[in-house]
């Protein structure tokens, strides 16, 4: 039972790196608004999104007491995980905001041995290192041609995403319905971006609104995933599955940038693939 859940785990973690390769595509084509912006309207549609989810399953809205400061926790993180990365992907090489964003799994086995006390031995830990050298291949960054600030800024919200993924898995693990989750870190997040927007708002057409509510209905599908994932599997045994989006995102830039990855790119898959595959048999039951 406890190895379904993990399979299980892992294909919910596959179909989140999906969502939130989508997730990116219509914030690309968006085109040229404020980060706050995308953000609030992206965490706009997961909000409605999950609140349906939440009357269709019947679901009450509400966390017990021990578990307020966790969400509270998992919601801060998140939200400025997002506000980030978005940052980074409007003032950076979009190819190194997405390795500093890619961190994020890296930074779930950090917070998972010291949030959650989870056991981490050097032989997966050693797995992760792997996947994330496979990503630098896939991305090539530079940097020396990047600033300083928006270069920190993105790694802090490869960091949040990280640490908040990790309280995800300890919520679930403390009873919490994963609808109810990400319902609750959607509304924070436009609670905290809505002063900015008011002030700072900028008018969009009718395609600019309609990638947008796409990029919020993709990021609920990846937030369930990911929500999902954790609360099966110790982070320990599935982030690195998370690396996955970088394959996705590479096949959705070629079929609708007409992007085409180089050697490089393709040598990063082999290695991702392959850790990926070391990931799953290094933690696999041993037969006695």
């Amino acid at each position: 039972m406890k190895q379904n859940k993990k399979y299980l785990g892992i294909i919910y973690i596959l179909c989140s790196a999906f969502c939130f390769a989508l997730m990116n595509v219509f914030v690309r084509l968006a085109g040229n608004l404020p980060s706050v912006q995308k953000s609030f309207f992206r965490n706009l549609a997961a909000f409605f999104f999950t609140l349906f989810i939440l009357e269709k399953d019947g679901i009450k809205a509400g966390c017990e007491r021990k578990n307020r400061k966790d969400l509270l926790l998992r919601s801060v993180f998140g939200t400025v995980g997002i506000l980030c990365n978005f940052y980074a992907v409007d003032h950076l090489v979009l190819s190194d905001a997405s390795m500093l964003n890619k961190m994020s799994p890296f930074f779930v086995v950090i917070g998972s041995y010291l949030i959650l006390k989870e056991k981490v031995a050097l032989s997966q830990a050693l797995i992760v290192v792997g996947a994330f050298a496979g990503s630098l291949l896939v991305i090539k960054p530079v940097f020396s041609n990047i600033d300083l600030l928006p270069s920190l800024i993105g790694l802090a919200g490869g960091f949040s995403a990280g640490i908040a993924y990790t309280y995800v898995r300890k919520l679930q693990l403390h009873g919490e319905k994963g609808p109810f989750i990400v319902c609750f870190f959607s509304l924070f997040s436009c609670a905290v971006t809505l002063p900015f927007l008011i002030f700072d708002y900028h008018p969009m057409n009718g395609e600019q609104t309609l990638f947008l509510l796409l990029a919020g209905m993709a990021a609920a599908g990846g937030q369930f995933g990911i929500t999902a994932a954790y609360g099966c599997a110790p982070a320990r045994e599935i982030s690195v599955y998370d690396y996955s989006q970088i394959i996705f995102s590479a096949f959705l830039g070629f079929v609708l940038f007409g992007q085409i990855p180089d050697p490089l790119s393709w040598a990063g898959y082999a290695v991702i693939c392959a850790m990926a595959v070391l990931m799953f048999f290094h933690s696999k039951p041993r037969s006695i």
